[in-house]
């Protein structure tokens, strides 16, 4: 099966461009493309869930307490990639396209890891 990504409101656009000229065929759609503008994050979990789709997110303070309460309660979550904007794009590019080739979703189910990968 293949990694599919869901870009959470605040991840960063010009990486998501860049993202899509290196790898054409990479799944990842942005929050703002399904809907999901302004909406918290237990609702963009919930949807990620529904669609088996990772989360990317720049937000490193809050969005992993709502991934870990997804997991305590019991419910499907696909996996959280967290990364701090200090992080530089082309690093968050590279680390990206090579989770989604060198990787199964399952690898990433019920976790929340960090970029850039240690």
């Amino acid at each position: 099966m293949t990694i599919k990504f869901l870009a959470d409101e605040n991840f960063d656009h010009k990486t998501l461009a860049g993202l899509k000229r290196r790898e054409p065929d990479l799944d990842i759609v942005p929050v703002q493309e399904v809907g999901l503008r302004e909406v918290d994050d237990p609702q963009v979990l919930e949807w990620a869930a529904r669609e088996e789709r990772i989360v990317v997110t720049h937000d490193v303070s809050t969005f992993a307490d709502f991934a870990y309460e997804r997991v305590a309660a019991g419910l499907p979550m696909p996996g959280v990639i967290e990364i701090p904007e200090s992080v530089p794009r082309s690093v968050v590019i590279d680390e990206l396209i090579l989770i989604a080739g060198a990787s199964e979703p399952d690898d990433w189910e019920n976790r929340v890891v960090y970029l850039p990968l240690r």
